[in-house]
């Protein structure tokens, strides 16, 4: 019984760990916002993460290669979403909303995710999930303009937050698709050939920017250096293997869980960091927002 009670708590330990690492991601987008554009940004960082993950995943790479060759379109769109646009429209966000706005906007993907397999597969939607959805967009809509209702009346918001909405919309597109995942598609060769081609799609535009905007090179010493370092190695790399270890020991269910923690985490960083205030509407809109995530989302006890 000791051994099954230590073997969860190992578990949910690497979930939430990994996602105190993820909600940093928020912070470095809010952070560096005006010492790196989006692109540059999202380059250096997938730029990072291979140079890191090469060295552990090289070898099932080179002996899957006839196989990830066989399946390139699907890692093609893949590496797209998931890695180039998802990442970059984060960092955009960042521009111009909090990193407390970024990081509970970021949890609502599983709704769209909900909305997508109703609109697209067909699959029934219940009163229960309904109500979540509504419950979800309220908090949503009363973020994006600040908890005041008169905003919402006179158009009066904040462009990164829509910007940060339809980052979750493409990271709901890019997780429908991790579900249909080809048979025999190891899961480290698929994701460094993510990472690599999800680079090679930014590259084009990153040497455009520094073409005909070239920025000041910064400082190896600088945060900005450092940011980046635990964009690339602890956002990416070690986050992606402490959750699959937290799926191995917990499930995905119990896992998945633990990422609606996500903006408590980025709360505390933000006003740490970032001397981001806390306001009593944002804690309001995440209350609104995990709560109608786990109407829409989460399945009932006898159901499971």
């Amino acid at each position: 019984m000791a051994s099954r009670q230590t073997h969860h708590l190992r578990g949910y330990l690497f979930a939430l760990f990994a996602t105190v690492l993820w909600s940093g991601n928020f912070i470095i987008a809010r952070g560096l916002s005006g010492d790196l554009s989006p692109i540059s940004l999202s380059f250096y960082r997938w730029s990072v993460a291979v140079l890191v993950f090469l060295p552990f995943s090289i070898r099932q790479f080179i002996v899957d290669f006839s196989t990830l060759m066989k399946h390139k379109l699907y890692i093609c769109i893949n590496a797209l979403l998931g890695i180039s646009i998802f990442n970059t429209l984060i960092y955009r966000a960042g521009h111009t909303t909090t990193a407390q706005n970024l990081s509970m906007i970021a949890i609502i993907f599983p709704v769209f995710i909900v909305l997508i397999s109703v609109i697209f597969f067909k699959e029934k939607i219940s009163i229960r999930k309904i109500a979540g959805i509504i419950i979800v967009f309220t908090g949503a809509t009363l973020l994006v303009n600040k908890g005041q209702i008169s905003n919402v009346l006179n158009m009066d918001f904040v462009v990164g937050d829509f910007w940060m909405l339809l980052a979750s919309l493409i990271f709901a597109i890019y997780s429908i698709l991790l579900n249909f995942r080809p048979e025999g598609l190891r899961l480290i060769p698929f994701q460094l050939s993510t990472y690599i081609l999800g680079l090679v799609f930014l590259t084009p535009f990153y040497l455009y920017e520094q073409i005909s905007s070239p920025q000041i090179p910064f400082d190896y010493g600088s945060h900005v250096f450092i940011a980046v370092l635990y964009a690339g190695i602890f956002a990416s790399m070690s986050a992606f293997v402490l959750w699959n270890k937290a799926i191995s020991y917990i499930g995905p269910v119990k896992t998945g869980m633990m990422y609606y923690s996500l903006p408590v985490f980025s709360f505390i960083e933000a006003y740490f960091f970032l001397d981001e205030t806390i306001h009593l509407y944002s804690i309001l809109c995440l209350i609104l927002i995990v709560t109608g995530i786990l109407l829409a989302v989460v399945q009932s006890t006898r159901n499971t």
